[in-house]
């Protein structure tokens, strides 16, 4: 198992300071490490022009964990990454509040941003979580965006 990689799946918040230091603990060349590049995804305050009171979110226990790892071995391989994490939050979660944490890192700049920017552009169109946004007295599930598949199709 490859230690630099990690994928988290949880209902509890996560903080970023943490999650950038076991990040960085993580590399498997600690010397080597010249950027941390982080992404943090939130629940927005509305969705449709509709005010958001809350999103619920929930997975394919099994199933998602092998798909985030997935995107993190492909992230690898396409880029020289020294680590690489996901941690991504299930259950109801109100607006504000953080839902997604993507890391990497690597030697150089250019390597993190890409290799992060593909992670999450992969999560958001490729693992299997379902979200029901909630509005007041209405609900309803929430697919993938046309353009988040545009953004992943670029790479």
């Amino acid at each position: 198992m490859d230690t630099s990689l990690s994928v988290s799946i949880q209902t509890n918040d996560f903080e970023l300071h943490q999650a950038n230091q076991a990040l960085e603990a993580s590399a498997q060349n600690i010397n080597q490490v010249g950027a941390i590049v982080s992404f943090v995804g939130k629940v927005r305050a509305f969705s449709k022009q509709n005010k958001l009171s809350e999103m619920y979110l929930e997975h394919y226990p099994g199933m998602t964990e092998k798909q985030l790892n997935d995107i993190l071995q492909q992230a690898k391989s396409r880029w020289p990454i020294a680590s690489a994490s996901i941690i991504h939050r299930i259950g109801t979660l109100t607006p504000n509040e953080q839902i997604v944490y993507v890391g990497v890192t690597s030697a150089h700049r250019k390597a993190a941003f890409e290799a992060c920017e593909f992670i999450m552009d992969i999560l958001k169109t490729t693992a299997t979580f379902w979200k029901k946004e909630r509005f007041g007295e209405s609900e309803e599930w929430v697919e993938a965006k046309q353009s988040d598949y545009e953004q992943a199709g670029k790479w």
